[in-house]
This record gives C-alpha cells, sequence and structure tokens, in this order.
C-alpha cells in the first residue's frame, strides 16, 4: 500500500517536473484504460459476467456530455455526471433483463447493445451528426470553491483531472471489493448455488457490480472526449473492448493490483515497438502470447505463484519477516 501511495503522489505530480506532451497523453490514456478495465475486472473478475458493453457506456458518457454541452451550454461537471448516470441506468436495465436467464445471456445481451450503440452513433445524424460525430467541443471550466474556475485549456489540466478522478474511481473500488460486499462477490463468482444458499440475492450483486462499472465507464468517457476535442462513433471501436479485456486477463481477473500493472504495462508497450512501425503489432501479439505462457494466470497468480515459492523453501518456523531483518 506504501508504494502504491508512493507511485499514485508521483503520478500526480509529473505536471510539476515535465511538461513533456508525450508523458503527459501516455499518463491520460493510462488514466482512462485503469478505469475501463478496472470497471470490467470488477464485473468479470469478481462476478464472473463477461461484459462487451463497457465500451458502450463508455461511448454513451461521451455522447452525453458532449451533447449536453455543445447544445444546452451545460458545464462539464454536470453534463459528465448525467452521461454517467444514464450509462447507469442503461447498465441496471441490461443487466435486470439478461441476468434472470443465464451469465450467457448477459453476455449475447450486452455484445448486441455494444453494437446497437454504434449503428445508433452512426446512423442517427441528427442527433449524433453520423460519422462525422461532434468536432470541436469547447475548452471546459470547472468551478472550484470560493468562486474560482478551473479552464482545462492545457494536456497538463486534463492529465490532473483523469488522474484525480482515476485516483478517486480506484479507492472506492478497493473499498468495495475489500468489504462484505467483495467477499459476497466472490462467493457469488465461485459458487452461485451456494452463496445462495447461504442468504446471499446473486442478482442484487450482480446488479450492483455492472451498474456502479457502468457509471465509472460513462463518467471516465465524459471527461476523456473532451481531452480529444471529439467525439465519433469510433468511440464504440471493438478495439476499446479488445484492449480492455487483454488487461483484464494479463493482470488477472478478479486480482485490484494485477489489473492496474497490466493496465501500466500495456499502455506503455505499443509505443516502445514504436522501433518497428511495420511489425509493431505482430511485436505486440507476439508479446502478449509469450506473457500469456509465461503467466497464463496473469501478473496477480505469477507473483502469488513465486510467493509461494519462497515461502515454501524457507526453514520450518521462519517468515519472510524474520529472514529479511537477520543480519
Amino acid at each position: 500500500m506504501a508504494a502504491a501511495a508512493l507511485v499514485l503522489a508521483l503520478a500526480l505530480a509529473l505536471p510539476l517536473f515535465s511538461r513533456n506532451e508525450y508523458l503527459l497523453a501516455l499518463g491520460v490514456s493510462f488514466a482512462t484504460f485503469s478505469v475501463l478495465a478496472t470497471g470490467l475486472n470488477l464485473v468479470y473478475g469478481y462476478t464472473g459476467l463477461l461484459s462487451f458493453a463497457q465500451v458502450a457506456f463508455f461511448g454513451i458518457g461521451g455522447y452525453t456530455a458532449a451533447l449536453l454541452v455543445t447544445e444546452l451550454n451545460w458545464s462539464l461537471w454536470p453534463a459528465a455526471l448525467a452521461g454517467a448516470v444514464l450509462a447507469a441506468a442503461l447498465g441496471l436495465g441490461i443487466g435486470y433483463s439478461s441476468l434472470r436467464l443465464s451469465r450467457h445471456a448477459f453476455a449475447i445481451v450486452t455484445l448486441s447493445f455494444a453494437l446497437l450503440c454504434m449503428i445508433v452513433s452512426r446512423d442517427w445524424v441528427s442527433l449524433t451528426r453520423g460519422a462525422m460525430g461532434i468536432p470541436g467541443l469547447p475548452v471546459p471550466s470547472l468551478a472550484l470553491p470560493g468562486g474560482a474556475s478551473w479552464r482545462l485549456n492545457k494536456p497538463a489540466d486534463f492529465y490532473l483531472l483523469l488522474m484525480a478522478f482515476s485516483l478517486l474511481a480506484h479507492g472506492l473500488v478497493y473499498l468495495l471489493v475489500t468489504s462484505r460486499i467483495g467477499r459476497a462477490m466472490r462467493a457469488v463468482k465461485l459458487n452461485e448455488p451456494l452463496a445462495q444458499s447461504q442468504g446471499i440475492n446473486p442478482l442484487r450483486y450482480k446488479l450492483l457490480t455492472v451498474t456502479f462499472s457502468a457509471f465509472l465507464s460513462g463518467m471516465v468517457g465524459a471527461l476523456f472526449v473532451f481531452y480529444l476535442t471529439i467525439v465519433d462513433p469510433t468511440i464504440f471501436d471493438f478495439y476499446y473492448t479488445e484492449t480492455m479485456l487483454i488487461m483484464v486477463i494479463l493482470g488477472g481477473a478478479g486480482s485490484f493490483w494485477g489489473v492496474l500493472a497490466s493496465t501500466a504495462v500495456l499502455t506503455v508497450l505499443p509505443d516502445l515497438l514504436r522501433f518497428s512501425p511495420d511489425l509493431r503489432m505482430v511485436l505486440y501479439g507476439l508479446v502478449l502470447v509469450a506473457a500469456m505462457l509465461v503467466m497464463p494466470g496473469g501478473f496477480a497468480e505469477w507473483f502469488q505463484r513465486r510467493r509461494l515459492e519462497r515461502w515454501r523453501k524457507l526453514p520450518y518456523g521462519e517468515t519472510e519477516d524474520k529472514q529479511e531483518a537477520r543480519p
């Protein structure tokens, strides 16, 4: 926890030491994808539901906020909150209508919903402007205590905003998964009939995770589109879903810290492979395949296995703390 707090403090302080827009862009990408991947991990890793709708909630939040700001002159916070609430309401509706059937029905419905959102964003021209999207989003301003305002007109401003929201979102998720609710969610994933026999309502916990993850995805989508200054149908691209799934699987489904670690690695890795533009995606795929061969259970399972191996090698009655303290 201390190491994580130090890393987060350094991340928030980055604009004080560097104004390099490339590093800030990587930070924005990490903050955005970490919230998306953590939301998917909450649904898939903790309750065992394979959801393809995270990208749909991400895009709904972005489109809603953009339309409210450009058409109705809303400020950023109310517009982003409205986009997140709409995404959460749709997530609740999708979950309630499909989870009463089976987990497979939920996966099919979420995939269909994501594809439907892409079609609507492309063909409902009177609302979404079609394939052209909504370009030239205005520079937003946030009201601060004391009557001051924060005008988000520099990359460093959006870096701080998205990183701060990411920190808040991860804090809420961590409190959730380490609480009694989190233990109930794991029980539902591992053995739903047994959990139900112990008085746990599986549908209630499934709906909670789907709705909360949809809210987070919609909120970060609303903030991210103003960083891009445009929202168009590509925000529903399956690339985002693929990336989220890879981050969760490589980090270890159901591991809070493992998914954050894989998000950091997979945010930086594609840019490190730019030395060979023609083979970049091939090398990226080879790295992912090699990682899964070495760590089939993800980062979290690999570190846990290494820790158990070290523990087994310790003399009887001795712990790692005692061994490190020995002169």
